[in-house]
């Protein structure tokens, strides 16, 4: 019998050399006869059915397009698609720093920058951050998974900055391992426990936001599975609701009495709104001045989420540019800049970004999607190549269980610290000493209606002349 098993394995590994031996001497003539094969099927086939029809097809619609008509064609429901629209929105990209090198000189390298940051300077407890990037509402349980929220959550308290908790469960775990935690009070049952409140260092009370605006939604018993269920409060087959009013016909003498009631049971933390930003975006500033909050949060419409309609995430809201000057610009026209922090998000991704953020006048940023991504790092090989690398982040995702809390950390932590790091230094080369001193004085732009929109200098012309202009 052991010869017999012997002489078939021989057997196999002599087929399997004679094959790649003809591979390796034949590899041209089969290469050959397949791309003939292929060419005399694309050239000759009528164009009907002609697999070359996919060419102009996917020009027409778009490929994105076509392949989510084909999705809602399957499910005939809403279409519900993370990380927000894939549109090309006006952004920040043709806007540029001015260096200082003549005189003023760069700040040298081993002089300190500071870049802390006070949110809601005017509350009774301000909530002081030693950085200005902040991390963003994402939920526990509805998107992101334990072993995630606790690994940003250890983040952001190493790096001496926030984290807000998203609309989802509030995990404990999260909670104890948190520095400055920001409690998203949203339009749901849970989140609300009177304990949970006063642990906050900041509250905000979320209105809207880019990708799905002032909408609720409905999570399945099928897609909210675990332990977040119960931190939740749900029942075994009980759906979550995520509604779109605080309070029955809903007026904002309401939202106002919310502000206040949530300002006396904390002790006088920041209580602040967050909104998706709306071609009325000076309206509902003026709206959230009347209910009387230390902070407005500003998501525009790059804004992401774990799944959003497309029709709600493309086809809704003005671009974060935008949003964030006419924001800035009208705080400044009520007098409440300085009073009222802002803060912005949506579709920022690199550390010039942010810095070109805070410039044109937010207080902090906050990060959503980039924390994804930099928050799983390696954990992502786990799901490729057959699963998309965000398997290994979500609540529902096949390979969450891979995914190390102390590695997730790590990464998170050593991102928002490189990104610190080259925001001091490009303020060093702009000859600046603290984040205070930044303005939109500090930008010029290569594209001139970017410039005149933003009233900075066209980088075509003098800056000088521009300043006169301006002055």
């Amino acid at each position: 019998m052991t010869n017999i098993l012997i002489i078939a394995i021989l057997a196999m590994i002599t087929i399997l050399f004679i094959m790649l031996i003809f591979m390796l001497i034949g590899w041209r003539w089969i290469m050959k006869r397949l791309v003939k094969q292929a060419g005399k099927i694309i050239m000759t086939d009528s164009y009907q059915e002609n697999l070359i029809e996919l060419i102009p097809g996917f020009k027409h619609m778009g490929i994105q397009n076509a392949l989510e008509n084909n999705l809602r064609a399957e499910t005939g429901d809403v279409l519900h698609r993370p990380f927000g629209s894939s549109k090309k929105w006006p952004h920040f990209d043709e806007i540029t720093f001015i260096p200082a090198q003549t005189s003023p000189f760069p700040i040298d390298g081993d002089e300190d920058v500071d870049v802390k940051v006070t949110i809601g300077p005017k509350a009774k407890k301000p909530m002081k951050i030693k950085i200005p990037l902040m991390i963003s509402g994402m939920a526990y349980g509805i998107a992101l998974s334990e072993q995630v929220k606790i690994a940003l959550a250890t983040a952001a308290k190493n790096t001496g900055t926030a984290i807000n908790s998203g609309e989802g469960g509030i995990l404990p775990e999260e909670l104890e391992n948190a520095g400055k935690y920001i409690l998203q009070f949203s339009k749901t049952e849970w989140g609300k426990e009177e304990k949970t409140i006063k642990r906050a260092d900041m509250i905000e009370i979320k209105l809207g936001q880019g990708a799905v605006m002032g909408m609720g939604g409905n999570i399945s018993p099928e897609n909210l599975t675990g332990r977040a269920r119960e931190v939740m409060g749900l029942k075994e087959n009980e759906t979550a609701h995520i509604m779109e009013h605080f309070f029955d016909k809903q007026t904002l003498k309401d939202l106002k009495e919310l502000v206040d009631e949530l300002r006396k049971m904390t002790g006088g933390v920041p209580i602040g709104a967050k909104i998706g930003a709306g071609g009325k975006i000076e309206e509902d500033i003026d709206h959230l001045i009347e209910m009387g909050v230390d902070f407005i949060a500003v998501d525009g419409g790059q804004g992401a989420s774990v799944g959003a309609p497309p029709l709600l995430a493309d086809d809704f809201g003005i671009p974060t540019l935008h949003a964030l000057i006419r924001a800035s610009n009208h705080l400044e026209k009520r007098k409440k800049k300085g009073e009222i922090s802002l803060i912005i998000s949506g579709g920022l991704f690199t550390p010039g970004h942010f810095l070109k953020v805070l410039a044109l006048g937010a207080d902090a940023v906050y990060l959503g999607s980039v924390m994804v991504f930099t928050v799983s790092h390696k954990h992502t090989l786990n799901a490729l190549p057959f699963e998309p690398p965000t398997q290994s982040v979500w609540n529902e995702g096949k390979f969450k269980d891979t995914f190390k809390i102390e590695d997730g950390t790590k990464s998170a932590e050593k991102f928002l610290t490189a990104s610190t790091e080259e925001i001091k230094m490009a303020l060093r080369a702009m000859g600046k000493k603290s984040l205070k001193d930044l303005s939109k004085k500090d930008l010029v732009s290569y594209d001139e209606l970017t410039a005149k929109m933003i009233e900075i200098p066209f980088s075509f012309e003098s800056w000088e002349d521009k300043a006169n202009k301006t002055d």
